[in-house]
């Protein structure tokens, strides 16, 4: 069942999110993204051993997540706390009351997770070709 609030909607496992958080997610994919890079670009010119290579997976994964995040309308961190804000200024939430939407909303947090992660690894292993 969907929650309407004004011109958005709350769809449980769906869309907890509106455009101004959708913005902050964005914010957090291109910040991850560039700080992947310059990481990536750092350690290629420093001849660092491959192994330092592997942190890369942090920066990846944080950007796979808030392209994710804002692409598929739903925010991870407030799936897993049973939050959603469709149409209010960013950080203004609202709370999820039946606990099946929450757990709808957790299994497809989870979900965003496990595609960011494997995203994260397949950017780090791609990183040791070079």
């Amino acid at each position: 069942m969907a929650k309407t609030t004004g011109s958005s909607t709350y769809v449980p496992g769906v869309c907890n999110i509106g455009p101004a958080e959708r913005r902050m997610r964005r914010l957090v994919g291109i910040f991850g993204s560039i700080a992947t890079v310059i990481t990536f670009v750092l350690l290629l010119v420093s001849d660092a051993h491959w192994a330092w290579r592997l942190i890369l997976i942090i920066p990846a994964t944080m950007a796979a997540t808030g392209f994710l995040q804002d692409r598929l309308h739903f925010c991870v961190g407030f799936g897993m706390q049973g939050l959603f804000n469709v149409i209010n200024s960013a950080g203004v939430t609202n709370n999820v009351e039946l606990e099946e939407f929450r757990q709808q909303d957790r299994r497809k947090a989870i979900s965003i997770l496990s595609y960011s992660f494997a995203i994260g690894l397949v950017v780090t292993a791609a990183s040791l070709l070079f």
